[in-house]
Order: structure tokens, then C-alpha cells, then sequence
């Protein structure tokens, strides 16, 4: 009887669970709340385990059905991805690919990438924007470009994986005649507090509303790290900075380290490529991807192989 059991069966299961109702969960599924509930008393059979407790006015899941219900949502998404794969196997070469990279990504990782990128796939035309925050998520998301490269924000996408691709040192930086880092010692927050902190602004609906990293209340937002990297090195005001940015700067006395009294000034920021679930990179995105890990593991000085 479990070889009976399909992934209509699954998907309902799953659908009445989040849903809190068989009637709800029709409505969802576009069925009739009587399918629904035939459909599910037809999965209880084959399992011979009761998934929900009918004795209360709305369907509760039991004990098995909690446990049953996760193992459920893994064979579903195992299905979307295999699917999904498949798709992108089929579909041949893009004809165009975009890309979207956060500004945090290494211009030498990515310029090694795609200069891999265009040996590999001459006539394949590449568009690549550069961003920040949730403005490399939302071409994602919208399917407009194949795939991301991003830092880590508050929460993941349900809709998008992500796969590890570099971390980024991240530190605290002023121009060496900026009191803060006339100071000579660990800073408090309130002395943070009393300078201007340059932060990059978000250009994105998905997280414009979101401050990180923001330890003053005194902010000039840029929407350019080089504008941002400027008026660092102007005396303008401290902030956060790759390292890869600025080492040249600290090493020839440009740029100074600070250092936090409360709280690590300077962090690892790990970047991630993302790309929807259902809608993976094509042939030229995933050797793109590849490439650039392959890139990211050898500027990090490891060793990764290189894509087929």
C-alpha cells in the first residue's frame, strides 16, 4: 500500500497542515473540501497512522502527524528541485544571462569568473548589475535575473536556495584624523554615538526598512561604496568597509581599524549565491556559479575544482 501513496497525496497533506482546515486547505488547492478530505483518508489507509485528530471542530495534526508532516514537506521540495533540475537540463543554453552581485563581492573573484565565463560561452551575452542588501533578492525572486550573489540579511527566502560562495572580513574604519580613531583604545557606544556613521542605503522595497550594523543616530546614507569609500577616507565620518576595499588604505596609513568596546567591530560576512528553487541557473548560469566559486576557494587560497 505505501508504494500507492503519490505526491498529490503529499502536497494535501501538507496543505491542510498549514492551512489549519481541509476547507481552507481546498481553497488553496483549488479542490472541494470533500476531496480534500477523501484524499487524506485515503493517505491514513495506505499509512495505517491516523495524521489527524477529527474529535475537535477543526482538524489537528497528532503526534505522528507532526512527525510525518516534516518528512512529507522533504520529499515535496526533494521532487520541486529534482523537477526543477530537469527543466533546466532540458531547456538547453540561455540565450542571455543576467546576473546580479552584491557590492561586497571581490572585483578579482568576479573579474577571474567571467573572464572564465566568456572563454567558456563566447557567444552568450552577459548582463551583470552590481547591488546591495535585498536589491540583489528582488531580480531573483522576480525570475529576471538567473542568479545572486548576496550578504547575509535577517531572515532566508522560502522561495530561493542558496549555496555558500566566500566570506568577506568586514571591519571598522576611519581616516586617521577622525577623533575616533585619535582615540587610541576600544570605543564605547556612546562615543560611537556622537559621530556621523557613513551607511549604504538600500534601494530595495524587500528591506528598505531594515537598519544593519546602524550604531548611530547620526547617519549619511550613500547608495556607492566608492562614494562611501571617499568620504571615509575624507574624515567624513566612520563605518563598516570590506577589507579587500580598504587594506591598501590601512596599510599606507589612510584608513585606521577601530576597535569596539561592546561589541566586534570587525566580522566575517559570509556571501551566498542564491537562485530561485523553481527556477535554477541554466547551463551557462551554473558554470558561472561554478566558476566563481572556483574563484572564491582560490583567492581564499583553496583549492576547488574546476567546471565541466
Amino acid at each position: 500500500m505505501l508504494d500507492a501513496v503519490t505526491l498529490d497525496q503529499l502536497r494535501t497533506f501538507i496543505a491542510a497542515a498549514d492551512c489549519g482546515s481541509f476547507s481552507a486547505a481546498g481553497r488553496q488547492l483549488g479542490r472541494a473540501q470533500s476531496v480534500v478530505s477523501q484524499t487524506l483518508a485515503n493517505l491514513e489507509s495506505q499509512l495505517g497512522v491516523q495524521l489527524f485528530d477529527r474529535s475537535t471542530r477543526r482538524p489537528q495534526l497528532t503526534t505522528i502527524g507532526r512527525e510525518l508532516l516534516t518528512d512529507a514537506r522533504q520529499v515535496a521540495d526533494d521532487m520541486d528541485r529534482f523537477k526543477a533540475r530537469a527543466k533546466g537540463m532540458g531547456a538547453g543554453l540561455e540565450p542571455e544571462l543576467k546576473v546580479v552581485a552584491h557590492v561586497f563581492l571581490p572585483t578579482s573573484v568576479l573579474t577571474a569568473a567571467v573572464a572564465a565565463f566568456h572563454r567558456q560561452f563566447p557567444r552568450t551575452p552577459l548582463r551583470i548589475s552590481v547591488e546591495g542588501m535585498g536589491a540583489v533578492m528582488e531580480p531573483v525572486l522576480e525570475g529576471s535575473c538567473s542568479f545572486g550573489v548576496r550578504a547575509p540579511l535577517l531572515s532566508d527566502h522560502p522561495e530561493l536556495s542558496s549555496e555558500h560562495l566566500m566570506s568577506v572580513p568586514y571591519l571598522m574604519v576611519a581616516a586617521p584624523e577622525h577623533p575616533l580613531a585619535q582615540a587610541g583604545r576600544p570605543l564605547s557606544s556612546r562615543e560611537l554615538r556622537q559621530h556621523v556613521q557613513l551607511v549604504l542605503s538600500d534601494r530595495s522595497q524587500l528591506t528598505q526598512s531594515m537598519d544593519m550594523g546602524v550604531l548611530s543616530p547620526k547617519t549619511w546614507r550613500l547608495s556607492d561604496l566608492g562614494a562611501k569609500h571617499a568620504f571615509l577616507k575624507a574624515g567624513l565620518g566612520w563605518g563598516g568597509m570590506p577589507l579587500h576595499v580598504v587594506q591598501a588604505d590601512i596599510e599606507q596609513g589612510r584608513l585606521v581599524s577601530l576597535e569596539f568596546e561592546e561589541s566586534r567591530a570587525n566580522v566575517s560576512m559570509s556571501l551566498t549565491a542564491i537562485h530561485r528553487t523553481d527556477l535554477p541557473p541554466g547551463p551557462a548560469g551554473r558554470w558561472l556559479l561554478d566558476e566563481l566559486k572556483r574563484a572564491a576557494a582560490e583567492q581564499s587560497g583553496l583549492a576547488a575544482p574546476t567546471p565541466g
